[in-house]
């Protein structure tokens, strides 16, 4: 995964860069809403830090929007849930409370940080060269098979189907396969 010549056509094409977090600053973003970032994720804030509509601002003193953000990826798939249109099997029968049963389940699957508007990484411990998810409710698909060919697609144009994933993340990637 070449972070750096991404990052540097994505200077080129006008993505505003600012400078890189120090340790301290992504382990406070860590500490402050309790998550740790992958390898892939801290690799990229440690170079430099994507700012503009749609990306997290992790140094912002106005915590909810990233709050949300991080709710997003369980709340949409709460609302698939409620809507009748998401059980699965994997979680046994739906209870009458399939609010609370679904949000215990969620509970154990990895947690999704954003990258850029719905699109997320999974938290550490996930291995190098995870996928980045398009998350949307249980409309979840890979959008670039790591955080670099993610980049690229989303803004340097690479077009072409995405290669499958390496490496499958508990639960996301079984939305990602229909299962």
């Amino acid at each position: 995964m070449d972070l750096e010549g991404v990052l540097a056509d994505l200077d080129a094409a006008g993505v505003w860069l600012d400078p890189a977090l120090t340790a301290e600053e992504i382990a406070d973003v860590e500490r402050r809403f309790g998550f740790t970032f992958c390898a892939d994720h801290r690799a990229l804030l440690e170079l430099a830090v994507p700012v503009g509509d749609h990306w997290p601002d992790w140094l912002s003193d106005d915590e909810e929007p990233l709050r949300q953000s991080l709710a997003w990826p369980v709340e949409s798939v709460i609302s698939d849930v409620l809507s009748g249109d998401f059980w699965p099997a994997s979680w046994g029968d739906a209870p009458a409370d399939r609010e609370t049963a679904a949000r215990e389940n969620l509970a154990a699957v990895p947690r999704m940080v954003p990258v850029w508007g719905h699109r997320y990484l999974p938290a550490a411990p996930a291995p190098r060269g995870v996928p980045v998810f398009s998350v949307y409710g249980t409309d979840v698909i890979h959008y670039g098979s790591d955080l670099a060919d993610y980049l690229a697609r989303e803004f340097l144009g690479r077009s072409g189907p995405v290669p499958p994933a390496t490496h499958g993340i508990p639960f996301w990637s079984d939305l990602v396969d229909g299962v």
